[in-house]
Formats: C-alpha cells, sequence, structure tokens
C-alpha cells in the first residue's frame, strides 16, 4: 500500500518491515485485525493495519453498513517503540531499539541526522549483523 499523508510518502514495498501483530480472533471474524510496523530508510516509523467490518479499521460503505478497511498511520519514533514492546517479543523489540539494560544505565535517543547518513549506519550495521544502537555504540568507544 502507498499513501500520502501531510506530504510524506509511505509504502509498504519500499520500507523494512520491523514485525507483525495479529488479533486472536479468525482471520474471518468481522472483528480480526492486523497491523505492520514500518522504517522508512529516513528513519520514520509507521503502522499499516487492516481488519474487518467490526475492527477499528472499518469504513462506512452506507447508511449503517460497514466493510473492513486497511490504512497507514505514521508514527513517532517513541510511538514505534511503544507499539514493539506491546506487541513483539523481547528479541524483535532488541533488535530494532536496542538492548535494554535492567539497571537503566540506558536511555532512548532521537536524534535528527542527514538520510543518506542514517542509511550508511543500518546498512553497516546490518552488513556487521549488529543492532543500529550496538553498532554505533562500538564505534564509539573505539
Amino acid at each position: 500500500m502507498k499513501k500520502i499523508i501531510d506530504g510524506r510518502i509511505y509504502d509498504t514495498d519500499k520500507a523494512q518491515q520491523i514485525g507483525t501483530w495479529w488479533s486472536s480472533q479468525d482471520v474471518r471474524s468481522f472483528t480480526h485485525c492486523e497491523e505492520t510496523l514500518y522504517r522508512k530508510r529516513t528513519g520514520e516509523y509507521f503502522l499499516y493495519g487492516w481488519g474487518g467490518p467490526q475492527s477499528k479499521y472499518s469504513r462506512a460503505v452506507g447508511q449503517n453498513e460497514w466493510s473492513g478497511g486497511e490504512r497507514i498511520e505514521p508514527l513517532t519514533a517513541e510511538e514505534a517503540r511503544r507499539w514493539t514492546e506491546e506487541h513483539l517479543d523481547a528479541d524483535e523489540y532488541q533488535k530494532e531499539f536496542g538492548e535494554i539494560a535492567e539497571d537503566d544505565s540506558r536511555t532512548v535517543l532521537s536524534i535528527t541526522m542527514a538520510s543518506s547518513l542514517a542509511e550508511r549506519l543500518r546498512r553497516e550495521a546490518a552488513n556487521a549483523g549488529m543492532s543500529l544502537s550496538a553498532y554505533i555504540e562500538s564505534n564509539l568507544q573505539k
């Protein structure tokens, strides 16, 4: 799905999929829904979701008539972190947002940088088999 929201383009085919969650109802249920978190190469997060006519993704198709629907919702880094914490497992969370220390010695940062540099960092971290956080830390500790 591709959508332009507030002058920004969100495309599920071009963004990196972080993880998927689905409701416990059968896929044929009117209340069933699924959500997938994506990260654009710019570092922006968005959620793609779809669901049945009684899900939060429903859409009106007439007077008192509803159908299943889909939509894209941009998320801040903090909203994406919270969604990941709530809907994905610990390994998926740490792969995207870094290790969690039990002693509060770690903190979440939100930074802005040139898109080309951010993409280079992500690529180098992936090539090294490390999370982005671990890659940055290892380079700063040299």
